[in-house]
């Protein structure tokens, strides 16, 4: 094998390696990266905004589709037991801010819904391959006052998602310093 055929070996399989990191979701204990994506009005939300306090952060693939609209249902309906856990809940998709705007005013949801239409955070977060994936994996994370992942959801069911969560909070019930605005 010639030098420039080892170097460009080597170089495929250091980005290969890097590409892979990217895959993987974060486990339980690890920071959760700093983030600013724009909600469903237009409005800046960051994780700065969150500091002190506990978030569910649920990746679902695109506004408005059936198993999206379940889970944002199941999220809508347990709402009040979230709140009273001090659970802040975000929606994270690659739709616009109109398109969740729309989403949120059909579903009534109580929560924002943020648009990463960038993929940047969920290349970050193991819930998408590359900045040109269309729809994100249906992933959730529950991040703790102090920015910590408190549980990973790699594999959500739509359907099941918001009593698993709350299953999980009454293991470790996590508090907020302020209510939900």
């Amino acid at each position: 094998m010639t030098k420039t055929a080892l170097l460009g070996a080597l170089l495929v399989a250091a980005l290969s390696i890097e590409v892979a990191r990217g895959l993987e979701m974060l486990a339980a204990g690890d920071s959760f990266p700093s983030w600013t994506l724009k909600d469903h009005t237009g409005e800046s939300v960051s994780s700065s905004d969150l500091k002190g306090r506990t978030y569910l952060l649920w990746f679902y693939p695109r506004a408005s589709t059936p198993g999206c609209t379940m889970e944002g249902r199941g999220l809508r309906d347990s709402y009040e037991k979230f709140q009273e856990q001090g659970v802040v809940i975000l929606g994270v998709s690659f739709d616009d801010p109109e398109d969740n705007a729309r989403f949120v005013r059909d579903e009534q949801f109580p929560f924002r819904l943020l648009s990463d239409t960038d993929r940047s955070l969920a290349m970050q977060v193991g819930a998408a391959d590359s900045a040109s994936q269309t729809a994100a994996r249906r992933i959730s994370y529950l991040v703790g006052p102090d920015g910590k992942v408190l549980h990973a959801y790699p594999a959500v069911s739509p359907g099941e998602h918001a009593g698993q969560v709350l299953s999980d909070l009454s293991e470790v019930p996590p508090r907020n310093e302020t209510p939900e605005r």
